[in-house]
């Protein structure tokens, strides 16, 4: 019998229970105090409760921000500048990553560099597979989802998986499959479509550069290689105000929210028509593929990947990206503003917490399958065999199992059932310009910590259980937890975990980091919110198998 758990910290304390008592009371001065006429964030409607967010936020200030289950320990409390300072050195390369990866293909590409510079091996799915305990792997699908998973020294068929996962899809513009379009007023325009729900006004006047994934023949095979224009290329042009009404939309995505690429003399021929069929003539690809893209585009991605014959690109997947890097921002750098958080932000942390924890000496001891699931097409509803509505997740772990007993049918069902998943994707931080948007008490702030995420109405997988397990995985790591719901009279997103837990049966939390301004093109998380989110998805996959025993039937 192994070593008893520590028993849960009493969380009130005199201290505590004085410090609730106060809170409590300001809540009350806060929703009986009249409203002042000049308070530009206080509701109107006499339906509803009037509060005083000035006298709730000082209330609330007094208390540790927002944490679920019992206080932080004396000790963790001690070490808060310590945790800081682990957190801080997460931001610039989590902040480079952002930069250097703006598709979902660099994405996956430079996640899976860093897996095999962590001892990690890649399989593929057409392969048999050869598995051994204490073994590191990674399989892709598509070159766009990505599973990665350690074996436990001490695994043997039927024990769970401690599994984190996210998305790695962000909303964009893709490229048409015949993007070349007729100038207009001696513009040459790109036709492009909206992935999820872009080309919204955030996509107005910014540096859009291409990049994506391009099939080249070479040696008789076809290759896949990445490519990256990353200066501005593309821009969608407002209107101006003084156009009056014209100005004001609502937009046609089709007409009125086409990007500009260059400028051309010709007013009404697709660009240079003539002149590009006598190069891709020449070349004998007339009415190929390249045959139907804008010519100076297939020339800037030639250069790039130092392709002389246009003839030998097959076919390309581009979108269009924000150019601007990501960065820290605020008076005391407290702020990472970036383009592409949702959800690039917890699945970076989640794999980086594997690589950790995998590298420990810890991860020697281990009896379960510790497992990063990053998967595509969230933002459209995982129907692909990339997304988390595919057999990807329950195929791998079902492997894995099957590699140490392929003649026991009962161990693939138990394994799925002593399985725990956390499903990080972001979440909303509270937004000062617009806190009657939040339900009270559920308004997760930033560089404080992952925040639960829960539905009523099962949109999330949230449940007492599964938040009591991550909850004492927090409090083991020294980490908090925050909590948001939206209000009765706002629509809740979703995400992976319910497709996930409800194929598999696999008990799950919805718990992700605090964002502003979600599927913005340009978003804001805190600086320390990286690295807060790699120590907690750590502790869930290093203490998960100690919880498990408490709850035990």
């Amino acid at each position: 019998m192994s070593n008893p758990l520590p028993p849960f910290p009493d969380p009130y304390n005199d201290a505590v229970r004085q410090q609730i008592r106060a809170f409590q009371s300001a809540q009350r001065a806060a929703t009986t105090e009249p409203a002042s006429a000049s308070s530009s964030n206080l509701r109107t409607s006499s339906s509803e409760p009037r509060y005083n967010f000035d006298a709730f936020n000082s209330a609330q200030a007094s208390l540790s921000p927002q944490i679920v289950g019992s206080t932080p320990s004396p000790s963790t409390v001690r070490h808060d500048n310590t945790r800081e300072k682990s957190a801080l050195s997460y931001a610039e390369p989590f902040c480079n990553f952002l930069t250097e990866n703006p598709t979902v293909f660099h994405a996956v590409s430079a996640l899976a560099k860093d897996l095999e510079a962590a001892g990690f091996s890649k399989l593929s799915e057409r392969d048999t597979w050869k598995l051994k305990t204490g073994g590191k792997y990674y399989v892709e699908r598509n070159g766009s989802s990505m599973i990665a998973f350690a074996v436990g020294e001490q695994f043997e068929p039927g024990n769970g998986a401690a599994i984190l996962a996210g998305h790695v899809d962000a909303l964009t513009a893709k490229l048409k499959p015949v993007p070349r379009l007729r100038t207009k007023a001696g513009y040459v325009q790109l036709g492009v479509a909206p992935y999820a729900g872009a080309l919204n006004s955030t996509w107005w006047d910014r540096d859009l550069g291409v990049g994506g994934r391009v099939l080249v023949k070479e040696s008789g095979k076809i290759v896949t290689k990445l490519v990256k224009l990353g200066w501005p290329i593309a821009r969608i042009p407002t209107l101006a105000p003084h156009f009056g009404a014209a100005a004001q939309g609502p937009f046609n995505q089709e007409t009125q929210m086409v990007p500009i690429i260059g400028l051309d003399d010709s007013e009404t021929e697709v660009v240079g028509e003539e002149e590009w069929n006598a190069t891709l003539l020449s070349q004998g690809e007339k009415g190929g593929f390249v045959s139907t893209q804008p010519e100076r585009l297939v020339k800037a991605i030639a250069k790039e990947l130092g392709i002389d014959d246009y003839s030998t690109i097959v076919n390309w997947e581009l979108e269009l990206f924000d150019t601007q890097p990501a960065t820290t921002g605020g008076l005391d750098k407290e702020f990472i503003f970036a383009g592409r958080i949702d959800d690039k932000l917890c699945s970076w942390s989640a794999l980086q917490a594997l690589i950790n924890n995998t590298s420990s000496s810890t991860a020697s001891s281990s009896s379960l399958i510790q497992t990063v699931g990053l998967f595509d097409d969230e933002e459209i509803g995982s129907l692909l065999r990339q997304g988390a509505r595919s057999n990807f997740l329950s195929t791998v772990l079902s492997r894995v199992t099957q590699s140490f007993s392929p003649f026991n049918l009962q161990d693939i069902p138990r394994m799925l059932a002593n399985s725990f998943l956390v499903s990080s994707d972001v979440t909303h931080a509270v937004n000062p310009n617009f806190l009657n948007a939040y339900l009270e008490n559920h308004a997760p702030r930033l560089n404080v910590g992952v925040s639960v995420s829960c539905d009523s109405n099962g949109h999330m997988t949230t449940d007492a259980v599964s938040t009591a397990v991550l909850t004492r995985c927090a409090e083991l790591s020294g980490q908090k937890l925050q909590v948001f719901q939206i209000r009765n009279d706002s629509r809740s997103g979703g995400t992976v975990g319910p497709m996930l837990s409800s194929a598999t049966g696999i008990r799950a939390i919805d718990a992700g980091i605090p964002q502003l301004s979600m599927h913005s093109i340009r978003a804001t998380t805190g600086s320390l919110d990286p690295g807060l989110g790699v120590m907690l998805f750590e502790g869930f996959l290093k203490h998960f198998e100690k919880v498990e025993k408490e709850f035990r039937d």
